[in-house]
């Protein structure tokens, strides 16, 4: 027996039904300063320093990041399914 659920909705009704805090006044005060901080040509601005408090210690390099990539994308090889 198969039951399907379709429900329609969109994102903020779906955030409110499951209890998750609205965060779009603080994502619009980040993009913001992000923006203010790159039409100032602020000296030394890196965009990879932005991601470090989201990336896990392990990734908080560029080597590490490309590291990371390498080995996935190489693991999903085609030539790994040759018999």
């Amino acid at each position: 027996m198969k039951i399907k659920v379709e429900i329609d909705t969109t994102p903020e009704e779906m955030r409110r039904f499951f209890g998750m805090p609205d965060v779009q006044d603080l994502q619009q005060d980040l993009l913001s300063s992000i923006r203010e901080k790159m039409k100032a040509g602020v000296e030394g601005y890196d965009p990879f320093s932005l991601l470090k408090p989201f990336l896990p210690e392990n990734l908080r390099s560029m080597d590490a990041m490309q590291k990371a990539f390498w080995t996935a994308a190489n693991s999903q090889s085609p030539d790994q399914d040759k018999r």
